[in-house]
Parts: structure tokens; sequence; C-alpha cells
């Protein structure tokens, strides 16, 4: 079946979640991922919970359809078999920490004068330029030095760390989209290049107003964190009913008009402290309140979504995490999905987030074993003989891990 990426051959060094991210996205558009590990435990996220046996979870929804070729790159016939992969690959993705590569042998000097056409990909937590360049970092440290975590909790407690990493997810999409965008650009010039993300790059994309707020303002107007409401949307925010929370999102004047009749109250419409989204911002408190105080008398959180879905005011319930993945409205919508895997049974996983009207989605993929592909990338793809293939075996240059 014809997929966008049909015929296009990717190296993936990468790692746990950001590059998987991006790596995921081209897999199920039909790239051939051969994800490059070291021995003897492969990629981290192996290890990750929720484990049955030695199969991760986690690391079957990152990493379905990538095929597995496990070495010993200390080794440098490691590294020359990698190089020999490379005059046939379209892109190659990494996201280890500034100089790993370089120091493998394998920087984007070595590997574009192997393969001019080739799209290079380097991830990384603070870029490839500047003072953070060399500092090793993770998502939630990006989000402190992005400001990012300073926005997230109340105003007179400690900031909360997201309960998710939104950063790699994000750095993973636009790794994908830069990816995409590089070989687009080789399609009409012939040549390949280097494309580098970052998670601090990715999480300042995410501050929405925060940026030109301070700026315009002179620094007069900091941003900062302001708990369950939006900073400068009046009429938004999330507020607990008799038995769950509801988000309410009453952003522009119609919305908050059907918002004061689906409450009872129409003459908060013609309130003056609450004419505008200005106004509604200068005194948010006194909305809030209203608001609040009006969804906690009500005993049930999905009749008042109802109501309001009635009213047409945008407001959705406060789902737990087993309330999601049961909801008929996410796996109808594809947010979700059932795989098969044959190790851990029937697994919920996110969908295929970008959805083509001429192009199918939800490839039938399935999870490699450590080193699984060692024999077919070794021969079939390098094309070295299987007597060199079952030396560099008994070397302990490939590892192949049967339990994984």
């Amino acid at each position: 079946m014809e997929r966008i990426f049909n015929g296009i051959r990717v190296l993936d060094f990468s790692q746990v979640l950001a590059g998987p991210t991006a790596t995921k996205l081209l897999v199920e558009m039909g790239a051939e991922v051969i994800k490059i590990e070291f021995a003897e435990e492969g990629d981290p996220s192996r290890s990750l919970p929720r484990l049955r046996g030695t199969r991760s979870g986690y690391h079957v929804q990152q990493n379905r359809g990538k095929r597995s070729l496990c070495l010993d790159l200390r080794d440098p016939r490691a590294t020359a078999l990698v190089l020999d992969l490379v005059p046939n690959a379209d892109v190659v993705i990494q996201n280890f920490a500034l100089g790993v590569m370089e120091r493998l042998g394998l920087g984007y000097d070595v590997v574009s004068a192997a393969n001019p056409r080739v799209v290079m990909c380097n991830m990384s937590a603070f870029g490839r330029e500047g003072p953070l360049a060399q500092q090793p970092g993770y998502d939630p440290i990006a989000q402190s030095w992005a400001g990012v975590l300073h926005m997230l909790g109340y105003e007179d407690r400690a900031p909360i760390l997201a309960g998710i990493s939104p950063g790699d997810v994000l750095a993973g999409v636009h790794a994908f989209g830069g990816v995409a965008a590089a070989l687009f650009h080789r399609e009409r010039t012939g040549k390949g290049q280097e494309v580098s993300v970052s998670l601090l790059d990715a999480y300042s994309t995410a501050h929405e107003v925060n940026w030109q707020e301070w700026s315009v303002s002179g620094g007069e107007s900091e941003p900062t964190r302001r708990g369950n409401v939006h900073p400068v949307v009046g009429g938004v925010g999330v507020f607990e009913t008799g038995d769950g929370y509801v988000t309410v999102a009453a952003v522009n004047n119609g919305q908050w008009q059907r918002l004061t009749e689906a409450m009872g109250r129409p003459d908060l419409f013609e309130d003056l402290r609450f004419a505008s989204n200005p106004d509604r911002v200068a005194n948010r408190d006194e909305l809030n309140d209203l608001i609040a105080t009006w969804l906690a008398a009500q005993p049930h959180r999905d009749d008042i979504v109802n109501l309001l879905e009635e009213h047409r005011v945008p407001s959705a319930p406060v789902l737990t995490l087993a309330e999601a993945a049961q909801h008929p409205y996410l796996h109808e919508a594809g947010a979700v999905r059932w795989v098969d895997d044959d190790v851990l049974g029937k697994v919920l996983v996110p969908g295929m987030p970008i959805k083509f009207s001429e192009t199918p989605g939800d490839a039938p993929l399935v999870t490699r074993r450590l080193g699984e592909d060692n024999q077919y990338v070794t021969c079939e793809l390098a094309g070295r003989s299987h007597e060199e293939y079952q030396m560099l075996v008994e070397d302990g240059v490939l590892f192949y891990k049967s339990d994984s």
C-alpha cells in the first residue's frame, strides 16, 4: 500500500522520546527506519515501565515498525558497518549530547562526505551553538531555561512540573517537519543538509503570548503562572463541580453572553465589569468567583458539560486518564487506538496525529526485538558476506537479545 515516505530509508540513532517521536511519524508514513541501538541494553525505553516480562509498553508505543540493529559502537568495525549504510540512506537522526556522533566518527562532515544527498537531523537540549550547547539536558531542564516552568502552577506557590514531557514531543514533531522540508528541498536541488532541533527552541515556541507581552509592555508586564485560569483571556479556566472538574472557555463576547444565559444570569452580560475581554481580564477574580460559585452548586460534571454544549459554550469534562482511554470520542476521532503486540497483547497508544485524504494511516506495524534485524541490515543493506556477519556476531560487535 503506497504511503508518503515509501522508499525513504532512515538511520535512527535516537533514544527515548524526542527523536523516536519524529521517526515514529516517518515509519507510520512508510519510511524504512533502522533503529541503531547500543549493545547490550539498547534504547533505554526498552526498560521503562510498564513492563510485562522484559517487554516495555513505552518502547512499543514509540518504536513499532522500526528495524533494530544493535552494535557495540565502541568497536571501529561497527562504525564502518554504519558508514556502509549511509550511501543508501536518506535520513540520519540522532539525539545524543553534543559531540557524541563526532566521537563515534559519524558527525555530519563524515556522513555528508559519504552521501551528499543525506539529510542529517541533530536533536539536542539546547542546540549546537551558544553557551548551553555543551550542557546535558532533559525536558524539565529545558522547561526551566525557557521560562515555561515559571508559568505552570499558582502564583503564590512553587512552579509545578508538567506530568508529561510536551517539549520532547514538540521537538520530535519539529524534527519530523524539518526532515520532511529538507527532503522536499533535496527533491528540488539534489542536495542534503543538516537540520538542528532543540528542546529549548521547542519550548520557546510554546509561550503563545508571553514573549510579546513582556517585550511590548517594555517589561512592565511580566507574565507569571495563574493557576487554573488563562493569563490573557477572561472566562477561561478549570472549575470544580459536585463530582469532577470542568474546563470552560468563553473566549469571545458571544460565548460570554451564552455562558451568562446558561448560568441563569443574563444580567452579567450587561455588567460593565465584564463588557469586553480586557474588562474580564482586569476583573478576573470577580468573574472567576461567579463562575466557580455557579459550577460548585452543580452536582454532576457531565450534566453541566451537556448544558454548556446546548448553549454552544466551549467546555469539556476534565477526564481522568482511565476515562480518556475508554471514551468513545477519542477512539472515534482516532486520537487513541489499540495495537497488537506479540508479547503484551493489546496496547493502547496515541493515534496517528496527521490524517491524509489520499494516503492511509494506522499501518500494521510490529515491534522488533533488540538486534532482530542484524543479519538483514548487515548482509542485505550493507552488503557484507554471511561469513563477515558471523564473525561480527562472534566478536560481540553485533548483539541480539531474544527476550526484549
